[in-house]
């Protein structure tokens, strides 16, 4: 999949034009994917590039700088699926003011038709862009009969009586119901990342640790989790993953500021710095806790290890 990340030159594959699809697709749900499933469809028909389009940081971030919503997929997380996906081409240029600052019809002109080229944009029923959220899929259709492009709308995905959003993936992970989330995704909430040192206070304490930075503002996540790790190189080919336990969050009882995702791989033991792991995230435990000691933490790491092993042998 081609990555286009600047509108300063044209781009000698779109010279025929595409079919794209717009927004920040965070998370890739359920609704995300019934979309992107027609934007394939209908690029196979035109026999044009198929292009998604999203901004970096998204419009949300940008506009709540203090407290942003907490991201579902970080922009590797999100590059890697679109491309499993079979996308063509990920546009994803930098949200600014100037960005931030233009009417719907100057965003589809300047944007989409005169750089992008577009032939055919498939949106979601509740599609908002440019200044304000002013813009809608009347505008489109607008300026698609003006300059040649056609417009689609897919309906949201309903399910249990309420629309499939990033939102609902939210507040359904914030809360720990990670099955409830797992059935807006369509798969188990997963997180990607790269295998940095840390402290080695989990190898000191008996139970050495794979810590991965978080690469967002904020996680949607916190706390105790049996998970399942995937992406280690040293694994027996007939073997995709490893359970394990992991941590989300800042380390209250050794005084750390800065949120972590910590993994226990259960039964290995072996030097992956560097390496990028998928982890997801099967069930949560309990919530993160301030323990007096480091023997007490310890001894809950093990209590933790213990229950998310039982709990995975059944999953």
């Amino acid at each position: 999949m081609q990555l286009i990340r600047r509108t300063s030159k044209s781009i000698n594959s779109l010279k025929s034009g595409c079919v794209i699809s717009i927004g920040a697709f965070d998370g890739l749900h359920i609704g995300h994917r019934r979309i992107l499933n027609r934007l394939i469809e209908k690029s196979n028909e035109h026999q044009l590039p198929s292009l998604v389009f999203s901004f970096e940081p998204t419009p949300k971030e940008f506009f709540n700088r203090g407290e942003p919503p907490a991201r579902l997929m970080s922009f590797r997380e999100k590059f890697k699926v679109l491309e499993e996906l079979g996308l063509d081409i990920f546009f994803c240029p930098a949200f600014n003011q100037s960005m931030a600052n233009l009417e719907p019809f100057d965003f589809i002109v300047k944007l989409l038709v005169d750089f992008l080229n577009i032939r055919h944009v498939v949106v979601g029923d509740d599609f908002r862009f440019a200044r304000r959220r002013s813009g809608g899929i009347e505008h489109l259709q607008q300026k698609g009969a003006e300059h040649g492009f056609s417009v689609e709308m897919v309906s949201s995905v309903i399910d249990a009586g309420r629309r499939v959003s990033s939102t609902a993936v939210r507040e359904s992970l914030e809360s720990g119901n990670l099955e409830d989330a797992r059935q807006l995704l369509g798969c188990y909430y997963q997180m990607v990342g790269k295998v940095v040192e840390g402290k080695k206070l989990g190898r000191k304490l008996g139970m050495p640790t794979a810590n991965l930075k978080l690469n967002r503002q904020l996680s949607p996540l916190q706390g105790i989790f049996a998970v399942r790790v995937s992406g280690l190189p040293c694994l027996d080919a007939s073997i995709d993953c490893l359970n394990g336990v992991a941590s989300i969050g800042t380390r209250p009882t050794i005084g750390g500021s800065e949120p972590l995702l910590e993994i226990h791989i259960f039964d290995f033991d072996q030097d992956i710095y560097g390496e990028h792991l998928q982890v997801d995230f099967i069930a949560k435990l309990r919530d993160e806790e301030h323990f007096d000691n480091l023997d007490t933490l310890a001894k809950q790491m093990f209590k933790d290890a213990e229950i998310a092993r039982t709990l995975l042998a059944d999953k």
